[in-house]
């Protein structure tokens, strides 16, 4: 099998690319493009999916989609274009699919008809028929008459970037918030995206009586089948919010016990697969499911732990972010997204090993400013730095001062972070000195959990201490407030 699929990429034409473009120094900075390029549909390279080791049989079991990728870069560099492809690769693999080719083509703009320009829609059906493909995923958020022009020209089904990231969490989600975030996220995907074909498109009502309700005053052109279909979708998005605005309830909830405790909240959040669920095991000693693919968690995970000083917090592991993240599920997951929004701190978890890691960096600052976390402190965690270039892990901690370097698979770094994050937890705010009777040691043990302990004193008549605590403690140590007497209460 493996022999078959190197004839046949043996036999596809190879397409030369003119050297990247620039701006000329003549024309005020504005972009041209030339004829040749700007026409030409470039192979890259090393993106066919490889399938070591998998018989025939278990292949057949497999019954992997096999996919032909297409992207337009519009702007930026060379090595941009490759790793926005690269990253749809392995988009396409997480869902379920065998890579064959990948092509990406230099244009001002996409082709408002068919994506990549009429004439290169020829070649690529050319391309899907000779490597016996049957979907075709483009890199970038299609209109229906896109996809459906690119369906009837290639003759197999045609799936946007969009539609591919909804499968993915479509696959991946567990709870049952979960599946209804998705689910109306799809929903809201395909409302704009209903066709039909044929007489299925009218739903007129009939001529004889007692025939769908017919008879006099029955009969007209009735509601079409397109019509039925998105008042139905409408009527399930409008029952999916209704669940997911019950099952907020529980976790507001909880948050308003964590809140009236005053326990501090950090967020882990990041791009997708940069090791989060990692670093939160390591850090809490949790089991969340560890998995090398794009969106392996889409469920959150709370769970409590202590800095080195003994103060305790929550530690909360989200879904990742992903370059041009649908809109559809921004506004899905806006619920468990308001964890990150709401946090006393983000540690913003940076894949080191990736090749652009600078570009995840933006892309997650970019989610943040659309859910309004775009003022929360943040602590840039660049993970995986056993396999990162030194060279790069250096760029990065120029480029972002106040940055930690680790590795979750090592335990490389953590103490740095521990040290990092216990620094940018809030501390405590009311200042208390206190003469702490032995018989409420419980009230010792809150101090020690919940504020910060600056000096302590066994004495004959009780713990002398001096704390930072917040309010809604220091209001329940008042009675033991020290008046230099000596003496602490009963």
């Amino acid at each position: 099998m493996t022999a078959n699929k190197d004839n046949l990429s043996d036999q596809l034409p190879t397409f030369s690319y003119p050297p990247a473009w620039a701006p000329s120094e003549g024309d005020g900075g504005q972009r041209s493009l030339d004829l040749e390029e700007r026409i030409a549909l470039r192979r890259v390279a090393g993106l066919s999916t490889e399938l070591e080791d998998v018989g025939e049989v278990e292949y057949r079991q497999l019954r992997l989609e096999r996919v032909v990728l297409v992207g337009v870069w519009t702007d930026g560099t060379v090595e941009d274009a490759d790793n926005s492809l690269a990253e749809l690769a392995l988009l396409a693999e997480t869902a379920g699919s065998q890579v064959l080719d990948a092509f990406s083509q230099r244009r001002g703009k996409p082709d408002p008809a068919t994506y990549i320009g009429g004439g290169k829609v020829d070649y690529l059906a050319s391309v899907v028929a000779s490597t016996g493909a049957d979907t075709v995923i483009c890199d970038g958020e299609l209109s229906p008459s896109q996809l459906r022009n690119l369906e009837d020209r290639t003759k197999v089904k045609v799936v946007d970037r969009t539609a591919l990231i909804l499968d993915i969490f479509a696959q991946h989600a567990r709870s049952k918030e979960g599946k209804a975030q998705v689910e109306l996220a799809q929903l809201e995907y395909l409302k704009q995206r209903l066709r039909g074909w044929g007489g299925n498109l009218s739903r007129q009502v009939g001529g004889r009586v007692g025939v769908q309700g017919g008879g006099i005053g029955g009969r007209g052109p009735g509601e079409t089948k397109l019509e039925t279909d998105r008042r139905r979708i409408t009527a399930r998005m409008a029952k999916l919010r209704r669940e997911l605005a019950h099952m907020k309830t529980a976790r507001v909830t909880k948050k308003a016990e964590r809140v009236r405790r005053e326990v501090p909240a950090v967020v882990i959040a990041g791009y997708t697969n940069a090791g989060k669920s990692s670093l939160l095991n390591r850090i809490t000693g949790a089991s969340v499911l560890v998995e090398n693919a794009l969106f392996a968690t889409l469920d959150p995970t709370t769970r409590r732990t202590t800095t080195p000083d003994g103060r305790v917090y929550t530690l909360s592991d989200t879904v990742g972010f992903v370059r041009h993240l649908p809109h559809q599920l921004v506004e899905a997951f806006r619920s468990t997204l308001e964890e990150v929004a709401e946090a006393d701190l983000v540690l913003h978890v940076v894949d080191g090993s990736h090749p652009d890691p600078e570009g995840q960096i933006a892309a997650v600052r970019e989610v943040f400013g659309e859910i309004g976390a775009g003022g929360v402190p943040e602590l840039i965690v660049v993970n995986k730095a056993d396999v990162a270039d030194p060279l790069v892990l250096t760029r990065l901690r120029a480029r972002e001062p106040h940055a930690v370097v680790v590795s979750a698979r090592t335990g490389a770094g953590l103490d740095e972070l521990a040290a990092a994050l216990e620094a940018d937890l809030p501390r405590p705010s009311v200042e208390v000195d206190l003469l702490v009777p032995y018989a409420r040691g419980d009230l010792l043990n809150k101090v020690h959990q919940h504020g910060e302990v600056v000096t302590l004193e066994h004495t004959g008549d009780g713990s002398r201490l001096r704390a930072r605590v917040n309010p809604g403690l220091a209001g329940e140590l008042a009675p033991y407030a020290f008046d230099g007497a000596g003496a602490a209460p009963a």
